[in-house]
């Protein structure tokens, strides 16, 4: 296999995601961002009561951007168009609130769940804020249409992903990017590694990309208070050969979080981001089995 220059990415376009993909990945590392999405269907303003920075305060706004070069550098990268506050898939599709419905949600629905109750079920009870999202309850129909256009083809795109590194390299590290929100209360980490304490990814893999960040000068927490989320525990499978890690960065190191914008540290952090992938190849790489049609540098 090549290890030279990684061959041209193509752009698939879906109606609500973005693949940056490419024809011939470099190492068995798959990136996605499930909640960085900023285009906010019109109907759905119409049913908040919120503005929009409220109802962007529940993104991890502008992630996609700090790991943009990824295609450039032989790694896919998935994105999500559609905003969390719409739909999130870093849930279980039909894990909703009966309470902001109109008729009864369908039998199997988890409804009493801790993201349930603090209002962060599949389709968000409240915004980033802690203020309630919508005028009137929703009929049912409305959660089937967004699993129906949202989450089911990111969760299929994700799972295409995952099957073509681990058919063409025989395992895949998947690195799900997220973004953390300052916390008065909490002196956090600049980044905090999720692996759901050791069930969705072997411990020297977590432990040798902690030690890329830190090579970034990046200091690093391990699952407090962020372990992972749906997409963590449906992917990760170890003992198969697949890794996942949930990587949480504070939003204080490149946004200004009060009005959602980039800040002047974005260009700085946007290159150690970079810095640290070319690292992760490296890791990624360490990982394909002999025998597997791959030799790692």
């Amino acid at each position: 296999m090549n290890l030279g220059a990684p061959a041209e990415p193509e752009l698939c376009l879906s109606k609500n995601f973005l693949l940056h993909d490419v024809p011939e990945p470099v190492a068995p590392l798959v990136l996605a961002s499930p909640h960085s999405g900023r285009s906010y269907p019109e109907a759905f303003l119409k049913q908040s009561r919120l503005d929009m920075i409220s109802l962007r305060s529940s993104e991890d706004a502008y992630v996609d951007r700090l790991f943009e070069a990824a295609p450039a550098l032989g790694v896919p990268l998935l994105c999500a168009d559609f905003p969390r506050s719409y739909c999130d898939v870093n849930r279980y599709a039909w894990e909703l609130d009966q309470g902001m419905f109109r008729e009864r949600l369908p039998e199997g629905s988890q409804t009493n769940t801790v993201k349930v109750r603090n209002g962060l079920g599949m389709i968000a009870r409240i915004a980033g804020s802690g203020r309630g999202i919508y005028r009137h309850q929703l009929p049912v129909s409305e959660a089937r249409n967004r699993i129906a256009s949202c989450w089911l083809p990111y969760h299929e795109a994700l799972q295409a992903m995952i099957d073509r590194c681990k058919a063409r390299f025989g395992v895949c590290l998947f690195i799900d990017l997220h973004s953390m929100p300052s916390l008065p209360h909490m002196r956090l980490p600049d980044i905090v590694l999720g692996d759901l304490h050791g069930k969705s990814c072997a411990r020297p893999v977590v432990d040798r990309v902690a030690a890329c960040l830190m090579a970034q000068y990046f200091s690093v927490g391990r699952n407090r208070p962020y372990a992972g989320g749906y997409i963590t525990s449906r992917h990760g499978a170890p003992s198969e050969n697949v890794h996942v890690i949930q990587m949480e960065i504070g939003r204080g190191l490149y946004l200004d979080e009060q009005a959602v914008k980039l800040s002047a540290g974005f260009p700085a952090l946007q290159k150690r981001c970079e810095s640290f992938l070319l690292e992760a190849i490296g890791v990624a790489r360490a990982l394909v089995p002999d025998g597997a049609g791959f030799s790692p540098r």
